[in-house]
């Protein structure tokens, strides 16, 4: 075996464990992004824990049938970037789209979340969804606003009580 498809199928492993591993993976065409945009795109997403590759279209294609993904080849022509998120399912999504909003360059076509795979609505829809640590921050606030209220009304009930008291 040559010394070139050895290394080919080393990375189609590679990008196949990727795959398997992520929540989410979001393809994007990056063509007409200048070096410091793409630096500014590559800094966000690092940020946030995603890593964010471009890989060979027919690499990518091999490793997705080969992890069972059917259905992503069809996004994979032209230039093709790759964010991954292991941990996080809307980053990705919500970071390339909030910066294709003032890069117009950037274009989304499609993702994987969770072993489905979105066409670019539905990676829009996904990128609408805010981090997860606004989402707790939601859930605990709605969970303390009930309790707030019930301590605001026992205190009400308390002072009336001791205002009746008083003007007795």
């Amino acid at each position: 075996m040559s010394k070139n498809r050895q290394i080919k199928e080393a990375k189609v492993q590679e990008i196949k464990a990727k795959l398997e591993k992520a929540e989410a993976v979001v393809l994007a065409n990056y063509q007409g992004l200048n070096v410091e945009e793409d630096t500014q795109l590559r800094k966000s997403l690092r940020e946030a824990g995603v890593e964010y590759k471009v890989f060979k279209n027919t690499l990518v294609a091999l490793a997705a049938k080969e992890a069972g993904i059917e259905g992503l080849e069809g996004y994979l022509e032209g230039p093709v970037s790759v964010a991954i998120s292991y941990d996080d399912a809307t980053a990705p999504a919500r970071i390339l789209n909030d910066f294709a909003k003032d890069h117009k360059e950037l274009e989304l076509k499609a993702g994987l979340v969770q072993g489905e795979i979105y066409d670019e609505a539905k990676i829009k829809e996904l990128a609408s969804i805010p981090p997860k640590e606004v989402l707790i921050a939601k859930l605990l606030g709605s969970f303390k606003a009930p309790v707030s209220n019930f301590v605001y009304l026992l205190n009400a009930i308390k002072e009336k009580n001791e205002s009746a008291e008083s003007a007795e």
